[in-house]
C-alpha cells in the first residue's frame, strides 16, 4: 500500500475586538485589503463581518506549519493593530451580543443566512480545522471511521468557549452547542466505502437541498476540495503552540490508524451513540472530568488517557518530525485549556477588583496577549 502523504494544513478564524473597548468590530475593507496584500489567498472574510479566516500552505511537517501561521497571526495582529483592532483565537467572545452582528454582504453567505434563517444569526462562534493528506479515497473513509473515536478527546484539549453573552455556561465549548443547531453537523456516520459517502451526498445535492459536500458540516469528513480529511470539532486555540500540538495529534493518529491497516489490525469503532457520550463529556467538562474508556467500560482521567494516546502514536509522531509537538499535549493538560485559563483569570480579576465587568476585560486582554504570545 502506497503511504500517504500525510501533509498538514490548519485553518483558523478569529474575532475581532476593539483594543479600547474589546467589543467585537467588524473587519474593515482597508484591513482586509492589507492582509490580503500582505497573505494572497491565506486570508478571508469569514461568515460574520467580525471575523478573518486564515489557512495554511499545504505543509509536510508541523514545523513548517509553524512557520506559516506564526507568519498568519503575527500578520493579522500587526494590520488589525494599524487599525485598532485585535485578533481573538477563542471560540466565543465572553461577552458579545449575536443580535448586534452582521454577516458578511457575499453570495455565499447571503445564501447560507438564507437557508439556515434564524439558526444563522446565531453563529458567533469560530473554530479550527485541521487537513491530513490522504490521497486514497476509500483510505480516507476507512480512517475516518475510526478516527471518530478520538475526536472529543481532541475538542477536550481544545475548548475555549465558556463564556456565552456575559455568562459562565458550564460548559467548556458552548460553541459546540450553536454548531450543532445546523444541519449535516456532529459525528460523521460509519460509511462503508467511498462509494456509499459518494452517492449519498450526491442523492442530497440532486435535490437542490445543497449545492456541494461543503455544506456537510461533520466533526470529520472528506474534503471536496482537497485529497485530505478534515478535523472539525476543535475550539480555536488562544495559543499559537497549542493549536500545533492539536494538528500534530491529528496528523500522527492518522499515521498509526494508516500502520495498523499494514499489519491487518485496526481501531475498534464505536456506535456513535457511545462516542457522543464522550464528545458530551469533552463539551461538558473539557478535561477535568475524564472521558470513557469503553474497553476498560469506566470514566478514566483525561490524564491517564492522554499518556496512552501518547505512546500509540509515538512511532508516527516520530515519523512524522512532531514528537515535541505531541508531547506539548501535556502542558495544555498541567496549564489548563483556553476555557480554563479564561475561567483562572477570571476569578483572580474578580477577587481583586469585585467587579464581573472587570474580569470579563481582563479576560478579554488575557486572550488578546496570549494570541501573540508564541509568535
Amino acid at each position: 500500500m502506497t503511504e500517504p502523504s500525510f501533509t498538514i494544513g490548519i485553518e483558523e478564524e478569529y474575532l475581532l475586538i476593539d483594543r479600547k473597548t474589546l467589543e467585537l468590530a467588524d473587519a474593515p475593507q482597508a484591513l482586509m485589503d492589507e492582509c490580503t496584500e500582505a497573505l494572497g489567498g491565506k486570508v478571508s472574510p469569514e461568515f460574520l463581518r467580525c471575523q478573518v479566516e486564515i489557512g495554511t500552505s499545504v505543509c509536510r511537517t508541523i514545523g513548517e506549519a509553524r512557520e506559516d501561521l506564526r507568519h498568519l497571526r503575527g500578520t493579522v495582529a500587526e494590520v488589525a493593530e494599524r487599525h485598532g483592532l485585535a485578533p481573538l483565537a477563542i471560540s466565543c467572545h465572553p461577552t458579545a451580543d449575536w443580535k448586534n452582528q452582521h454577516h458578511t454582504d457575499k453570495e455565499r453567505y447571503n445564501v447560507l443566512a438564507h437557508d439556515l434563517a434564524g439558526v444563522s444569526r446565531r453563529m458567533l462562534i469560530s473554530g479550527m480545522h485541521v487537513h491530513v493528506g490522504i490521497e486514497e479515497d476509500d483510505l480516507r473513509i476507512d480512517l475516518m471511521n475510526q478516527f471518530s473515536y478520538f475526536l472529543p478527546h481532541l475538542l477536550a484539549l481544545s475548548c475555549s468557549s465558556p463564556y456565552w453573552q456575559g455568562q459562565d455556561t458550564g460548559l467548556s465549548s458552548y460553541r459546540l452547542t450553536i454548531f450543532d443547531n445546523l444541519p449535516r453537523t456532529g459525528l460523521p456516520p460509519q460509511m462503508a466505502s467511498y462509494g456509499e459517502y459518494d452517492r449519498s451526498v450526491k442523492a442530497i445535492v440532486a435535490t437542490g437541498a445543497i449545492e456541494d459536500a461543503t455544506k456537510v458540516w461533520w466533526d470529520m469528513r472528506p474534503s471536496c476540495r482537497f485529497p485530505t480529511l478534515e478535523s472539525r470539532i476543535c475550539d480555536n486555540s488562544p495559543r499559537m503552540e497549542h493549536a500545533l500540538t492539536i494538528a500534530a495529534l491529528t496528523q500522527a493518529t492518522m499515521r498509526m490508524l494508516w500502520r495498523l491497516r499494514l499489519r491487518n489490525q485496526r481501531w475498534r469503532t464505536y456506535d456513535a451513540f457511545l462516542v457522543g457520550e464522550n464528545r458530551w463529556r469533552a463539551q461538558r467538562y473539557g478535561m477535568s472530568e475524564g472521558l470513557i474508556d469503553f474497553g476498560r467500560g469506566e470514566v478514566v482521567p483525561y490524564p491517564e488517557l492522554l499518556e496512552e494516546w501518547i505512546g500509540l502514536v509515538a512511532e508516527d509522531a516520530e515519523a512524522l518530525e512532531c514528537l515535541d509537538e505531541v508531547a506539548g499535549a501535556r502542558d495544555i493538560v498541567d496549564g489548563g485549556n483556553g476555557a480554563d485559563r479564561q475561567r483562572a483569570v477570571w476569578a483572580r480579576a474578580l477577587a481583586e477588583t469585585g467587579s464581573d465587568e472587570e474580569a470579563m476585560r481582563a479576560v478579554l486582554e488575557a486572550m488578546m496577549a496570549e494570541f501573540t504570545a508564541d509568535l
